[in-house]
């Protein structure tokens, strides 16, 4: 389940390709509206403790928290492990499918990340749908 969240979570950020400027910080929410982390407007992401555990940079290479490549977001919002391997993808209507095609949730405009179930999981409000994706695949939390 944990990685379903996070799978939904990187790829609510995929379909929404810029974010606001004045945005400092996003932060995102686990299902039961804690927060699970941030990701700032330069990429940086940040746990729930305010630690620095990665980077999302603007060519779409992920980091970890040790500077290590861990995957890539494409334009297309399909979202890579470090070996290139298709992990997921955001597709332009929300729908999030993991690397086999099949439908796991969706990320609602309004940044709500939904399981395949209906089910509300979280939200990243305000944070591209790829960055939002990338936290989740990515397990930075």
């Amino acid at each position: 389940m944990k990685k379903l969240q996070i799978l939904l979570a990187a790829i609510a950020a995929i379909v929404t390709l810029a974010i606001p400027r004045a945005a400092q910080a996003q932060t995102i929410y686990n299902g039961y509206g804690s927060s699970v982390g941030q990701i700032r407007s330069d990429g940086s992401v940040y746990n729930a403790y305010s630690s620095r555990i990665g980077q999302i940079r603007s060519d779409g290479a992920v980091y970890n928290g040790y500077s290590q490549r861990v995957g890539t977001i494409e334009r297309d919002g399909t979202v890579r492990n470090s070996y290139s391997s298709n992990i997921g993808r955001v597709e332009s209507n929300g729908t999030v499918r993991n690397g086999y095609g099949q439908n796991v949730g969706r990320i609602a405009d309004d940044g709500s990340v939904y399981n395949s179930y209906g089910q509300k999981i979280g939200s990243a409000r305000g944070v591209k749908k790829e960055w939002a994706a990338a936290f989740f695949f990515f397990n930075f939390f």
